[in-house]
Formats: C-alpha cells, structure tokens, sequence
C-alpha cells in the first residue's frame, strides 16, 4: 500500500529494531515501519522518528504523489502545525506556529542542506523553491526552534527538503499533464552510472499556472511559468567516504498588478507588471564515516538569484561552506559541533514605493556549534543539550542554547520536552530601507525607514510533547508549546510635517523600525494515524493556536498587535488513502481552516482528491480535484506588497507518468 497518509513521530512496537534506511521503499510499508524511518533535521544525525526530542513530522515522497501537490507548499499542507496559504497565483504565506505573512521570517528552509533564507527580508521565496517532485524522498518538518543547529531565523521550525540519492532515481521518467487552473506540467528525468559506484541523474521541468480570480469574480493578472532543470551525482563506495555534486537552475515569468504610490497627482498608479526571476545553485557535499559512532560532513554552496520586479530589482550573490562532526565521548556522551561562514552580497535597483541605502551590501557571518547526546539510564532516558553562538554583521555575537530531555518508559510510549532560545536577526530591509506608501485617512502619505541600530527579536520557547503507539495499527501524537517574545518589529512614528517635494505639499507621517513589543503563542498540536487494513490508510491533524501582542508603553504603533489575526486559531485536516483492486488508487484530502480576522480572511473548508490507475508497473494515469467543495475562496491577503486579494478556484486536472 502507497504512504498516503502523514507519518507521525511514534515510537516503534518493534523498539530495537534499527532505523531504517532513507533509501527504503517508502510506498510498501506498513505503518509500523514508516514510525521508524530515520530523520536527520533535529540532532543532525540519523535517529528513529521515534527517538526525535522534538515535534518532527515527515511527509513521503510517496504522500506528495498521491496527494495530487505541483509544489512544495501545496505538499507542506500535508504536516500538522503548519500554516500555508495562497497570497495568489504564484505566491505563497507559509510558516509554523504563528506569524504568518508572505514575508514570514521566523521558518528556516533547506533545500538538500542549502538554506533557502534570503536576507533581504529574513525570509523564503516560495516561488521559486521548487524540484522534480518525484525526487523528493521526504520533507521533515520541525516545528519548534531549530536554532541550536541551524542557527539564527530556525526560531518557529525548520522544514528540510530531502532529495533522493541518484542511485535510487535510475532509468527514465517522463510525465505531462494540465487542466484548468494547472495549464501544464511535463517534467523529465534520467538516471545512470558511472563506474562502480558513481550514479547521475539529470532533470528538467516546465509548470504553468492559470490565473486566479478577484472577490468580485472577475481574472486577476497572475499567471505564471517556470522552467528548471538540474543535476546530481552521488558516488557512494562501501568504503568510509561518500561524496554528492548537485545543481539547478530555473527562469521564469510571474505576471502581478501592483498599486505604487508616485510624486504626481493622483499619487498612486496601478500597474500590470511581468516580473522575470531567474537563478541557479551548485552543493558539493563529502561525508566520512570513520566508525558507528564518528563522522564528519562537509559542505558548500554556492547561489544566485536575480529579480525584477515592480517594487525593486535584485541580484544576489551567496557563498556557505560549514562542517560539522559527530564522536562518542566513553560510554554514554554522543558529542556533535561545527562551524561555518557565510558571504552574501547583493545589488538593488529601487523605486519610488522602495529604496535602500546603500544599494549594494556585503554582509559576512560565522557560526559554530555544539551539542551532547547524554544518555543518564540506557533505552530509557536521555539529555540532550547544547548551543548556537553566531556572529552578524548587524548584532554581533548571538547565542542559542537549548536542553530536550526523551523518555522512554517502553516501547509504546515516548515523552519529551525541552527549553531553548533562539533568535531571528535583523533582515538588509530592517537596516536599509526606506518604503514609501498612500493610506486612506489623514495623513494621506507616510514612509517608514530602517534602523541601524535595530536588534535581534527573541525567543523562549517551552515544549513538551508524548507519543503513543497503543496498536500496531494506531499511533497517536501529541505536542504542546509556550513561547515568549521580545524585541518584535514595530514601527515608531516620529514626525508628521508637510512634504514640500509634493504638490500641495499634503502630510506625510515618517516612521522608523524599532523593537517594541513582545508577546507570547500557546497551542496544541494532535496527529493520529490509523491503518484499518493493508489496503487502507487513515490519518486526522488538529491544531489549536493562540498568539496575542502587546506594545511598550513607548511604542506609538497602532499596529503592532495586527500579527494576532494573521494566524488561524484552528486547522483540521482528515486524509484517507485507499488502494483498490485493478491497481487504482484513490486519495481524498479535507482541511478546515479558521478565519483570520487580521487579513478580513473567512474560515473555509477544502477538499482534494486524487484517482489514479497503474495498468503497468511502468504507467500511470491520475485525475486530480482540487478545492472541490467552493468555485472560490480567499486562503490569505497581501499586507505590505500593495498587491490586491485574490482568491483559489476549484480546480481539475489530469497527468500521464512513464518510467522505464
């Protein structure tokens, strides 16, 4: 039976069995070997789903499949705690307990290792974070600080996006499709060896998106088109090294109508724009395994991305090399520490609506880490603590320890929970930029600049969590958090004064970042998985979240309490995945997500659902629905690209695959 449903960090009935291999076959096991899969996101190392001293949750390559996603945030529905939601056609708010925005900078992504984080606005550019979605082995997500590892901006979760080894993708798979909201997919791929132990694959990939619509109904102008291809080559000898080169490439189009405000009566204009990205990346990673207990990892990349867009025009240039290495220390000690540098430097054009000064920056950080594996009674319990200490060029040195201590009082059960510090550093945008804008009563203008001197926002975060696997066919998940903020972003209103270098000299309100408020987030996180039969999965989420802000006493911004309605207080999801006979699978995926009141965003449900016939083992033909259940409905609404709300149309289409 095809991974249909989410997997859940459980402990295993078979407790010493060992992990099994990332290069299983995850589409035939059983629920009780999908339990015990091993994940690396959490201590950086490989471990059981079931020994993981955080909320890790892992979605399959496999579940992607059959949940009919064309992107990784479609496919990152699919994990319990996160927020995803459509800004529009090609746009994305994705993030993990709160604070969601298209601009969310408190997640940390990694693509194979290579972090996705931009520093112009601390955040990810969901657009163009993308791969041939048949290579994908899995995706964990961590919800909960990452910082420890990872580093600064991991402070609600790191989500890591693991490709398959070349090895596992040989032969040819070739696949096309399209429909109405989907105007087309073809991806292709092909792998093979070279030597012994030497395995390629090489990729390409072409999507296109319909445009979504208005509330009134009417087209919005957002469609877009992507191309990408890539490599990766895996030597992997039975000897102690292992080496990996990868490598993509991608261009497109994003069409997009934005509002800008001008120097020139009516002060505003509104204008269809073709916004052109394109970028590349190469990694290079080597891997010695000295013994069971020692090994060590090194890793660099290199990546550029250019945009051009209404509001500003960006080219980035980033450089990372890090290390880290894992020991035993006698009998019960698992140490792991590292280090690592990093070189961004960027090139801006502005406009009117955006400037920065200067408009090129070079930026450097370094960082290093370490953290003990202690285990105090053996299969039993264990303490795991540790820290982070960074160096930026805007904070200087950060640090971020953290302590989770696991218990195991049997094989059916696993408690947790952890204390840790993690901090979100200041963004090239918070330092540098100068927006300008037009609002709706008096004064009509206002620009907010950046602050030089603007710090780190910080957090506290209390987690603990239980697992249990009461049947072979039942496991259940539970995870509670409380988390405590400081220095969050407000922006401080210093002077209203007429503008003279507009006509009529009318009002203008000058503002400047600052950090001025603090607040906390509490929730609940529920995952159960239950395998009716081998022919049946189910699996339900629930997530409860609640965040409230408050301001300093001197803090003048009205606004600083808007993140509490941008998040959902409530998000079910219910997945069932049958395999009927004649080799036809059939998926369905309902989700509800509460309103947002902060955006004017209502609750709504969602249904998926996916049907697929495999005559041979080589081909395979699938019908996707998506968002079944309404024509429309708004998920969530810009709120500092002054872009206008759009809205996802129920959608249909259908693809052919062929391997060989």
């Amino acid at each position: 039976m095809g991974a249909g449903a989410g997997l859940l960090v459980c402990t295993s009935a078979s407790g010493a069995e060992p992990p099994l291999s990332s290069t299983a076959d995850l589409a035939t096991m059983s629920l009780e070997q999908l339990l015990n899969i091993e994940v690396t996101s959490v201590s950086r190392r490989g471990e059981k789903l079931s020994t993981a001293p955080a909320a890790i949750h892992v979605i399959t390559g496999d579940e992607i499949r059959r949940s009919g996603a064309t992107s990784i945030p479609e496919a990152l529905r699919l994990s319990p705690g996160l927020e995803v939601g459509h800004v529009d056609a090609h746009n994305w708010a994705v993030t993990s307990r709160g604070f969601n925005d298209l601009f969310a900078n408190k997640l940390l992504v990694l693509m194979d290792g290579r972090s996705s984080y931009t520093p112009l606005f601390s955040g990810v550019r969901w657009d163009v974070q993308d791969t041939m979605l048949e290579d994908i082995e899995r995706i964990e997500v961590v919800r909960g600080p990452g910082a420890t590892l990872w580093g600064a901006n991991a402070v609600n979760g790191v989500i890591n996006v693991m490709t398959k080894s070349a090895r596992d993708t040989q032969g040819t798979l070739v696949s096309a499709g399209g429909g109405t909201e989907e105007s087309a997919l073809a991806a292709g791929r092909y792998g093979g060896q070279l030597r012994e132990h030497g395995f390629y694959r090489v990729y390409g990939k072409y999507n296109a998106h319909d445009s979504s619509v208005m509330p009134d109904g009417t087209t919005a102008n957002d469609r877009w088109q992507m191309g990408r291809g890539g490599f990766r080559y895996d030597w992997e000898p039975p000897q102690q090294d292992r080496v990996t080169v990868q490598g993509d490439f991608y261009g497109g189009q994003l069409d997009q109508t934005v509002t800008q405000p001008v120097a020139t009566p009516p002060f505003y204009q509104t204008t269809d724009f073709h916004e052109m990205i394109w970028g590349g990346n190469a990694l290079g990673r080597w891997t010695r395994t000295f013994n069971a207990d020692s090994e060590l990892t090194v890793q660099t990349f290199y990546d550029v991305t250019r945009r051009e867009s209404a509001y500003i025009d960006e080219t980035r240039h980033t450089f990372d090399v890090d290390f880290h290495h894992r020991f035993a220390l006698a009998a019960r000690n698992e140490i792991i520490w590292g280090a690592g540098y990093r070189l961004s430097h960027d090139q801006l054009r502005d406009s009117y609506f955006t400037g920065f000064d200067p408009l090129s920056r070079t930026t450097h950080s370094l960082s290093a880490f370490v953290q003990d594996d202690l285990t105090l009674v053996p299969d039993r319990l264990r303490f795991i603590f540790g820290s982070k200490f960074e160096r930026t060029e805007y904070t200087g040195v950060e640090y971020q320890p953290s302590g989770h201590l696991l218990w195991t009082p049997s094989e059916e059960h696993t408690l947790w929970g952890g204390v840790s510090r993690a901090v979100r550093t200041p963004s090239r945008a918070e330092n540098d930029i100068l927006l300008r804008g037009v609002q709706a009563g008096t004064p009509p203008f206002f620009t907010v600049l950046g602050d030089s001197d603007f710090r780190s926002e910080e957090l506290t975060a209390f987690e603990a969590g239980w697992r249990v696997q009461p049947h072979r066919r039942v496991s259940v998940d539970v995870a509670t958090f409380y988390n405590l903020y400081d220095q969050l972003r407000t922006s401080e209103t210093f002077s209203i004064a007429p503008d003279p270098g507009l006509p009529g000299s009318p009002l203008r309100a000058t503002s400047k970042l600052a950090n001025k408020a603090y607040g906390e987030t509490y929730g609940v996180e529920l995952a159960v998985n239950y395998q009716p039969a081998d022919w049946w999965r189910l699996s339900a989420a629930y997530t409860f979240l609640n965040l409230e802000i408050h301001r300093r006493r001197s803090s003048n911004d009205i606004a600083a309490e808007a993140d509490e309605g941008k998040s959902p207080h409530h998000q079910v999801m219910l997945r069932s995945s049958l395999d009927l006979p004649g080799h036809v699978q059939f998926d369905l995926t309902g989700r509800y997500v509460d309103e947002l009141p902060g955006l004017g965003v209502p609750s709504y449900f969602s249904l998926d659902a996916r049907l697929a016939w495999a005559p041979t083992k080589q081909w395979e033909l699938s019908v996707v629905g998506q968002n079944l259940l309404d024509d429309r409905h708004s998920e969530f609404s810009p709120s500092i690209i002054p872009s206008p709300r759009t809205e996802v149309q129920r959608g249909v289409y259908g693809k052919v695959t062929f391997r060989f």
